[in-house]
Parts: C-alpha cells; sequence; structure tokens
C-alpha cells in the first residue's frame, strides 16, 4: 500500500470511532438520565444497558480508534449498533429518529467493512502481526515509526 493510501484505514477508523468515544464518555456524566431513557422505551435492566452501552460505545470506540483486535470489536459493535437503532430509533413518524436509524444502519455498514478488511496497516493489529512475524533474536523495524 503506498504511503499515503496508508493512512485511510486510521482516518476512517477516527471517524467512525470518535461519535460512539464521545458518546459513552457523555453518558458517564448523565447515569440518570440515560438509564431513565432506556427504562422509557420498555427495556429491563436499564442500569445493566447503562454499563453496556458506555461499555461497547467508549471502551469499544476507543479499541476500534487503536486499531486493536478490530476482526472481533467491530461486528460486537455493529450488532450493537443495530440493536440500538431497533429499539431506541424505530419511529419513523419522527423525522429525527428515522435519521438516526439510518445513521445507525450506515454506521454498521462501515463497522462490518472494518470487521472484513481489519484495521489497516496504521494500527496496533498490524503491529503485533509484524512482531509475531519476526524471527526471534531479530531488531525492530524502525521504519514503521516512520
Amino acid at each position: 500500500m503506498s504511503t499515503p493510501n496508508k493512512y485511510l484505514p486510521l482516518i476512517g477508523r477516527i471517524l467512525i470511532s470518535a461519535p460512539f468515544i464521545m458518546s459513552g464518555l457523555g453518558k458517564l456524566t448523565s447515569y440518570e438520565a440515560t438509564v431513565g431513557y432506556i427504562a422509557s422505551v420498555g427495556l429491563p435492566l436499564a442500569g445493566l444497558g447503562f454499563a453496556i452501552a458506555v461499555l461497547m460505545e467508549a471502551g469499544g470506540g476507543a479499541l476500534l480508534l487503536l486499531g486493536y483486535r478490530t476482526r472481533l470489536v467491530a461486528p460486537l459493535m455493529a450488532l450493537f449498533t443495530l440493536a440500538t437503532a431497533i429499539f431506541f430509533h424505530h419511529n419513523f413518524a419522527d423525522q429525527n429518529q428515522m435519521i438516526h436509524f439510518l445513521k445507525n444502519i450506515m454506521l454498521v455498514g462501515g463497522l462490518l467493512n472494518i470487521a472484513y478488511f481489519g484495521a489497516g496497516p496504521v494500527s496496533l493489529d498490524s503491529a503485533a502481526s509484524r512482531q509475531a512475524l519476526a524471527p526471534v533474536g531479530a531488531k525492530p523495524d524502525n521504519r514503521a515509526s516512520s
């Protein structure tokens, strides 16, 4: 992959993970409101739902941003995002909810692409792969840091 193009997957991961991270961190400062919203749609165990949402959004988003375990994290986030669309944004009579639903579906598409194609060359997954393939006693490849 040419040098400029090797950064495209990183840019994509930044753009997809940033809203997840911001949303997850935002939930940490609004526990009552978030739990109330989860309960208002009829889901049981709203406190557990809160914990799952924060874990998936902030935790999964951070892992995605770093490109760590992306082939595992991205499909889990895709399932979470699809479930969120179905449970929270199904009122298509409200145009705002329909837009949120479609936004979530678009995110699912991006996450599935990351799940299939991987994190790309500028990622912890790629660095770990290079390290695993290096012969025992080999010096680290300094070209990767430039």
